[in-house]
């Protein structure tokens, strides 16, 4: 089993830099001084800074220092490599908090200035920010490896749809030849998951015990491996949070709302949604669970949707526990 992936702060941060990142520049925003700078978006460039506040840090005495930044697919590296490189926490922050937390300031404006003082203040207030910790190399190579399988995907099925509708003979001969590239350009993407997945012990140990489960597959064990690395460190629910199948409150007064998913990691669902349909079809524990709830009422893809529930909240215990599913030899 592996390490606590994503470790907690304790209590709040005195000291915060903050970092606004666009493609090749950074607004920085420093607290308690209330420095604000713009820099380029280099790694030498951000050690200079987070080495020079490590300094004034000691010096002043400034309490816990935290370096945070926005998730801006891929630019924030240069921060959250350089954070971890000096040793500094590290918090990369969701951009949806980060403007909620704009709202709650009564902050409308926005430009980079104005984001680094936001995002400095959000990472000031918040109480035990989970820290970023950098994948391994493998788990960066199995996630680009599972989204370029999941964009080839897409585009067979695109262009199938097409086909349907090709009355011109060229046209249907320029579909049919692209289905046949992007069928083999798959094919040879699959083969180094499963050579990635097959190589690697942490990986092949981890999928070994989720397949365990009735309706967890290759497929979905390699995907969860990808986009969900956090499994089996985190609480049960935290973990359904993630995923995005935890149901929130709808209730004001004496109204009772309606309770729905929000939010999470795609991916994880969809790869779910179909492990959860094939667990109720085969196995007795998952069909009874099921079945009481639509006895209750409840619509099926309500019923298919708490079962997605259990099999993450079940996937995280067994990886916690670095045990197989007690029912896997049941039917």
């Amino acid at each position: 089993m592996t390490e606590s992936i994503l470790p907690k702060a304790e209590g709040r941060f005195n000291h915060v830099i903050a970092f606004d990142v666009a493609k090749e520049s950074l607004a920085v925003h420093i607290l308690p001084s209330g420095e604000s700078l713009e820099a380029p978006n280099t790694a030498a460039c951000v050690r200079r800074l987070l080495r020079r506040e490590q300094k004034r840090n000691a010096k002043l005495n400034l309490g816990p220092l935290l370096v945070v930044c926005e998730a801006t697919g891929g630019y924030e590296n240069n921060v959250l490599e350089a954070a971890c490189e000096l040793g500094l926490a590290c918090h990369r922050a969701h951009g949806s908090d980060v403007r909620a937390y704009a709202s709650f300031r009564g902050l409308r404006a926005k430009n980079d200035p104005i984001d680094a003082f936001l995002i400095a203040g959000y990472g000031r207030d918040k109480s035990e920010p989970r820290l970023y910790v950098p994948p391994r190399p493998e788990q960066i190579a199995l996630r680009e490896l599972m989204g370029r399988r999941a964009e080839l995907q897409d585009m067979i099925e695109a262009e199938r749809a097409r086909m349907e509708h090709a009355s011109v003979k060229a046209v249907r001969q320029s579909l049919e030849k692209h289905v046949k590239t992007l069928d083999k350009e798959l094919a040879a993407i699959e083969k180094e998951i499963e050579a990635l997945t097959s190589r690697d012990e942490e990986f092949s140990h981890r999928a070994a015990l989720m397949q365990t489960v009735t309706g967890v597959g290759a497929v979905t064990a390699r995907t969860l491996l990808a986009f969900m690395p956090e499994l089996g460190s985190v609480r049960a629910t935290t973990a359904a949070a993630l995923a995005g199948l935890a149901p929130f409150d709808r209730d004001s007064g004496k109204e009772r709302g309606r309770r729905r998913i929000f939010a999470g990691r795609s991916q994880v669902r969809a790869c779910l949604f179909m492990a959860a349909k094939a667990a109720i079809r085969h196995h007795r524990v998952f069909k009874t669970f099921a079945e009481g709830l639509m006895k209750r009422g409840k619509p099926y893809k309500v019923a298919v949707t708490a079962v997605m529930r259990k099999l993450i909240v079940i996937l995280n215990t067994m990886l916690k526990a670095d045990e197989p599913w007690k029912h896997a030899k049941t039917a």
